[in-house]
């Protein structure tokens, strides 16, 4: 099978993909780190579609349009907050993948960018948040091998970027690394 994971180094914002996913807070409010940015380019017309979903769960997975941004969707998904690894972090980590995945069963999307998901504020050590990551897209790319052509990972600091190109050259041998 031809690798459809793509390592990106840049800003989720400017991806032309049909959907990107937005590490949200619980009340999907765009108050920090890239669910601000995101919010930011999105317009208010997407922080107004934001304020009538109700927040969202940890592990769950919300959508709305991409409004102002390049991307026609956005996923939101709130992780988890790493607190030693003992209160079902990983579950929850794969259930935020898992879910923002299950949009391109129901939604056009064939493209989708992933932010890096609990690995800045909310402490989830990075090399396993890359491992579930990768294996959770990876299944789901084998479950259903004609819903996506493309998976991007998008990494925003080097510690990130090192982490997944390890880990996806392991896997696939050599990575390309896109900016965007």
């Amino acid at each position: 099978m031809q690798n459809k994971i793509e390592l990106f180094f840049g800003d989720i914002t400017l991806m032309d993909v049909d959907a990107i996913v937005n590490a949200a807070s619980p009340t999907l409010s765009g108050s920090c780190g890239v669910e601000a940015v995101i919010h930011r380019y999105g317009g208010l017309p997407l922080s107004d579609a934001c304020e009538t979903l109700g927040g969202c769960e940890t592990g769950q997975a919300k959508i709305t349009r991409g409004h102002d941004l390049p991307a026609k969707f956005v996923i939101h998904t709130v992780g988890p907050v790493w607190l030693g690894g003992k209160y079902g972090e990983a579950e929850l980590l794969r259930s935020c993948y898992r879910n923002a995945l299950r949009f391109s069963l129901t939604r056009p999307i064939k493209t989708i960018a992933f932010s890096s998901i609990s690995c800045g504020a909310s402490g989830y050590p990075i090399e396993e948040a890359c491992q579930i990551a990768l294996d959770t897209i990876q299944e789901f790319l084998d479950t259903h091998p004609d819903t996506l052509e493309k998976v991007c990972i998008m990494a925003y600091n080097i510690p990130i970027l090192e982490t997944y190109r390890r880990e996806l050259e392991a896997r696939f041998g050599e990575s390309e690394l896109m900016t965007e």
